[in-house]
């Protein structure tokens, strides 16, 4: 990898698809660079996920292909699991501003994240840049070097939606992994005669009151909706591939709340029986076990593949080499600090389009894609946790960085992470109201100062 010797920029026209968080950060870092820019948004306003309807799908578990699809799958209390100070975008802090119904909390609600985003399109323009109500479906190859966008416009009058093609030099891909529900496979479950929902269909926790719930997750989503549910439910028992088998607890968060090893099986009688040895007879499971990632408008003529959720061949998550660097990804990688993610692989894109960053081979890429996924395996890693990043955030993010020659993560911002994953672990029902890391506070209000 290396930085190009041209003297002049080239500037390509290019598609961005969604406007959520990743498509709005990708938009601003392409037109910075001067590329022409057009963002496809299926919904009537931008932020993506972050927009909270109180619909839900016509099917609780969204496995039926046939179903009105809800994009957003945030239930009506979420507050964020990271502290403002650490998510916003590098040069556009999320911090408190005045007006009508501003959350000033360190973790706020939804709304206040929604509000960010459209401050930052607004302050930066981008607004202009989307087409709403363009829900894109097709994008293929053509000419080996351009990519048609197929979209589909809604009509006004309500009449039949109007299809409409344009082709362009690149298409970046921004459309989210927080809408197509992952289901646990239990034995037996078609033969139980219980209820089951998947988070993506939870708003409220009313379905549960007096209920005996099993809750399948161990995220912060679970931890959550179990204590929410908790609050009403007769009794919740969370089943968690990520614990020994034999594990069987009372939580010390609620009364009625257990943790269990991962189900064994289900039985037509309403019973669930776990590996620990423990069964009980539930009325409702819900399933807090993920996404896929989902990518119908793709044809790439099964170049680009998900499978078991490992979106590939990509290189470092974002180029597939065979398509590069006319079609990428942003935001795939998960356990990380998004939104400064989004930004940093941004950038990146932006760079290699306007060729002042120059991207390996072909074939080295390949190769860097197969160490990749070899690693992984050697090291017992589920291919389902392909995007993962965990520990290595901090090396990605320093060597994405230094190709862009722009600043990398703040060390308080890393260390903010991970002092939130602590205080999360340890006390679940307090971590986003009670804290111990005041000299962090203070680092990031001094690196703000630079841009309020």
């Amino acid at each position: 990898m290396q930085t190009s010797n041209a003297t002049s920029l080239t500037s390509r026209h290019v598609a961005v698809i969604g406007a959520g968080a990743a498509g709005l950060v990708a938009a601003r870092e392409l037109r910075r660079e001067g590329h022409q820019v057009v963002v496809f948004e299926k919904d009537s306003q931008i932020g993506g996920t972050w927009v909270y309807t109180p619909q839900v799908e016509t099917d609780p578990l969204g496995l039926d292909p046939t179903r009105h699809i809800v994009h957003t799958s945030l239930y009506k209390s979420l507050r964020t699991n990271l502290p403002r100070e650490s998510m916003g975008f590098m040069d556009y802090p999320f911090v408190t501003r005045a007006g009508e119904g501003s959350d000033p909390r360190r973790f706020p609600g939804h709304a206040e994240v929604l509000k960010y985003l459209q401050d930052f399109a607004r302050e930066f323009g981008i607004e202009e840049m989307v087409r709403f109500e363009c829900e894109v479906v097709s994008v293929e190859m053509v000419d080996n070097e351009k990519l048609k966008v197929k979209c589909k416009r809604m009509r006004p009058d309500g009449g039949d939606d109007d299809l409409l093609d344009e082709v362009f030099d690149a298409v970046v891909v921004c459309n989210g992994h927080f809408t197509h529900p992952r289901i646990a496979e239990i034995p037996g479950i078609n033969l139980w005669p219980g209820k089951q929902i998947h988070s993506h269909n939870y708003r409220t926790p009313e379905l549960f009151k007096d209920k005996v719930v099993i809750l399948i997750g161990s995220s912060a989503s679970a931890i959550d909706l179990s204590l929410e549910i908790g609050g009403i439910a007769k009794e919740v028992h969370i089943a968690s591939r990520s614990v020994a088998n034999d594990t069987y607890e009372k939580r010390a968060e609620c009364d009625n709340i257990w943790l269990h090893s991962m189900i064994k099986s289900a039985h037509k009688d309403g019973s669930v029986a776990f590996r620990d040895g423990n069964t009980i007879v539930a009325d409702i499971i819900l399933h807090c076990t993920g996404y896929k990632y989902y990518f119908p408008f793709l044809k790439t003529n099964g170049i680009v593949t998900v499978d078991d959720n490992r979106v590939g061949p990509l290189y470092k998550h974002v180029f597939p080499p065979i398509f590069a660097p006319q079609l990428s990804f942003v935001g795939l990688p998960y356990r990380s600090l998004p939104f400064p993610i989004f930004e940093i692989q941004s950038k990146w894109i932006s760079g290699v389009l306007s060729d002042r960053i120059v991207l390996p081979s072909q074939e080295d890429m390949m190769e860097d894609v197969n160490t990749f996924y070899s690693t992984l395996e050697d090291s017992g890693v589920p291919k389902h946790h392909t995007h993962s990043m965990g520990d290595t955030m901090i090396d990605y993010n320093a060597w994405v960085a230094s190709l862009c020659q722009c600043p990398c993560f703040e060390e308080w911002r890393v260390q903010m992470f991970y002092e939130t994953a602590k205080r999360l672990n340890a006390n679940p029902k307090t971590f986003r109201d009670e804290w111990e890391d005041d000299n962090l506070v203070l680092q990031a209000c001094e690196d703000f100062s630079k841009y309020i």
